[in-house]
């Protein structure tokens, strides 16, 4: 059974810092292009942030220099390192592992930045 859980979300100030993590079980990070998702109330969910199996990266423009998507394959964990953070940031963020034919995702974590 495949189980990608968040954590580290949470309510923090304009210009903080939190780091996500996507702790991976049933599947190898590894070998999954892994991405960060988000969701504001109201929106549609949006790519964040992604890193292949072959570890290119990819960012959205608004998060580019602020964010940083990492994996430990020793820990089969996805990590999201959020800097300098913006109210417009506040979502529920998701973690996705994906290849063809295969898409899991977690159950989310909040993020909260206020002004």
């Amino acid at each position: 059974q495949v189980q990608l859980v968040e954590s580290g979300g949470g309510l923090v100030q304009a210009g903080g810092s939190l780091r996500l993590s996507c702790a991976a079980s049933g599947i190898t990070v590894s070998t999954y292009s892994m991405a960060w998702y988000r969701q504001a109330p109201g929106k549609e969910r949006e790519l964040v942030a992604r890193i292949t199996s072959l570890s290119a990266t990819y960012y959205k423009d608004s998060v580019k220099g602020r964010y940083a998507i990492s994996r430990d394959n020793a820990k089969n964990t996805v990590y999201l390192q959020m800097n300098s953070l913006k109210p417009e940031d506040t979502a529920v963020y998701y973690c996705e592992a994906w290849r063809p034919g295969y898409d899991y995702w977690g159950q989310g974590t909040q993020v909260t930045v206020s002004s």
